[in-house]
């Protein structure tokens, strides 16, 4: 059987990499599928490979306390280099633009291994910003052979920097694969809902919510306070709504957060959640206020409005669908779009939101271009 690795060490990539593990895995796939974790996030990344039925065959455990950049990116390189050596696989896939993928992706070409990568081609044509992620996708679209691109968009992104037109595939995007599966498996067993309703017990169904995340890097700081203030605004605007804020592990989004929000009595600032507990979060919102590109992606189909606290998006499809608005760390701006939201009594049939970001189905199309590919059809 031909061997595909697939690498992810966040996580995110685990959400976003499951569907197509599934896939692989499935007895008919004609593969072995071979999955290596960097653990680059150890706790947040353990909190999903157990939900989303994903097991590790390799566990490089990388991940140290206060790590750099560059030090989890030198040890990652070593490990990742020694582990597909081993492995021998006849493909790696890699997911999105952490540094993971980046140095899987690296440590492929390295062993001379072809690259697959999943969620191709997203651009926003700055360097900075997403940083460090918009130069690992550019590096990762170097290095690829097979690119999997989520939406036409992100082709043409690919097409427009030179790359073959044979050797991309617009599949849609794996995050809507992975939460269809939760809403429509895990979350309709009477346990799983009765286990949602009793970890937050604290919520009012007769209110509405706004689910809150905020981490990106290039946000830290004044922006990243701007936003804060906007949402304690909020909190003062609207008293009888409730704020649930999932606060982040990195200490530069903690702290401020706590810091502004912590006195609030209509904002509960709880640990960084599951993804079962997320999607359930995110099932009952009536707004979203997230640096999050992942929930930029999911939200529209659960018909929940997005504001995107980033002053430049690669997800533009969202924006112009009008699924997501971009307020960046504009704290006006901020409290305009979610008084916009918060003011509709309730959201009629009109206002349902189409995912223009697939159908569920990209993990299957992925599978059936690597089946094509390596003979296994």
């Amino acid at each position: 059987m031909k061997k595909i690795v697939v690498a992810f060490g966040t996580r995110p990539e685990a959400i976003k990499m499951a569907p197509v593990v599934r896939a692989l895995r499935n007895a008919s796939s004609g593969f072995e599928a071979v999955v290596v974790v960097t653990a680059q996030h150890r706790q947040m990344l353990d909190q999903v490979l157990d939900v989303l039925e994903v097991g590790a065959d390799y566990d490089l455990d990388l991940m140290v306390a206060n790590q750099t950049l560059a030090g989890f990116t030198s040890r990652s390189i070593v490990s990742l280099t020694d582990c597909i050596t081993g492995i021998d696989p006849d493909c790696v896939l890699v997911h999105g633009d952490t540094s993971t993928a980046f140095t899987a992706a690296l440590a492929a070409f390295y062993n001379q291994v072809p690259v697959g990568h999943v969620e191709a081609g997203l651009r926003t044509g700055n360097l900075m910003s997403p940083w460090p992620e918009e130069a690992n996708r550019k590096l990762i679209g170097a290095l690829a052979q097979h690119h999997f691109a989520p939406t036409q968009r992100a082709a043409d992104n690919l097409l427009r920097e030179g790359v073959d037109s044979q050797n991309i595939l617009v599949t849609g995007n794996t995050v809507v694969d992975s939460l269809l599966w939760v809403t429509d498996e895990l979350l309709t067993r009477p346990s799983s809902l009765q286990a949602m309703n009793d970890r937050f017990d604290f919520l009012d169904a007769q209110s509405q919510l706004v689910l809150i995340t905020n981490h990106r890097r290039e946000n830290f700081g004044d922006g990243m306070q701007a936003v804060l203030d906007g949402i304690l605004q909020l909190t003062k605007d609207w008293p009888e709504v409730q704020f649930v804020f999932p606060t982040h592990l990195n200490p530069q989004a903690r702290g401020p957060a706590e810091a502004t929000l912590g006195s609030s009595k209509n904002v509960f600032l709880i640990e960084p959640v599951e993804y079962l507990e997320f999607v359930y979060l995110m099932k009952r919102s009536t707004l979203i206020i997230t640096d999050s590109g992942g929930v930029q992606e999911e939200a529209p189909s659960l018909n929940i409005p997005v504001l995107v606290t980033r002053n430049e998006t690669e997800r533009p499809e969202a924006v112009e669908a009008g699924t997501a608005t971009l307020v960046g760390t504009d704290r006006a701006l901020l409290v305009q779009e979610a008084n916009r939201v918060l003011e509709r009594a309730e959201r009629t049939a009109g206002d349902h939101l189409v995912n223009p970001y697939g159908d569920g189905q990209a993990a299957d199309r992925i599978l059936a271009a690597l089946r094509k590919t390596y003979g296994t059809l």
